[in-house]
């Protein structure tokens, strides 16, 4: 029986050894697992520093982008607006100038105009004398 017991003991003896060398060699692993885990945090935190830096640049220059196109867009009103005043303002000395030439314009400003020209284009009235008179 004694054999049987120190059969069995250097059996326990050889499963506590096989144990405590996969023990070991779990540390290990889990040690070197725990490394990689740390070095891809650093990985993230320096890519999520990057997207940030990023983000920050894209709203930066967006914003640049849009304050240049408003104010293009205020140039071409303004340039809109000058552009629809002078188009009125024409539109305007047109009408005058073609109610001016019309008939209707005519019959309105011939009177106005009549007076002043007939005492610049009309000669004097002069009274014929008679030969009556003369002698």
């Amino acid at each position: 029986m004694s054999d049987i017991n120190s059969a069995i003991i250097e059996r326990l003896e050889k499963v506590v050894d096989s144990l405590q060398e996969n023990s070991v060699k779990m540390g290990q692993l889990l040690a070197v697992h725990n490394e990689k885990l740390d070095n891809q945090d650093q990985v993230d935190n320096v890519l999520f520093e990057k997207i940030d830096r990023l983000h920050t640049d894209l709203n930066r220059e967006t914003s640049l982008i849009k304050a240049g196109c408003e104010r293009d867009i205020r140039k071409v009103d303004d340039r809109l607006q000058t552009m629809e005043k002078k188009m009125w303002s024409i539109f305007g000395a047109l009408s005058i100038i073609s109610f001016m030439v019309s008939p209707i314009g005519q019959k309105i400003i011939k009177p106005i105009l009549n007076p002043s020209q007939a005492l610049l284009t009309d000669p004097p009235l002069r009274t014929m004398i008679e030969s009556s008179q003369i002698m």
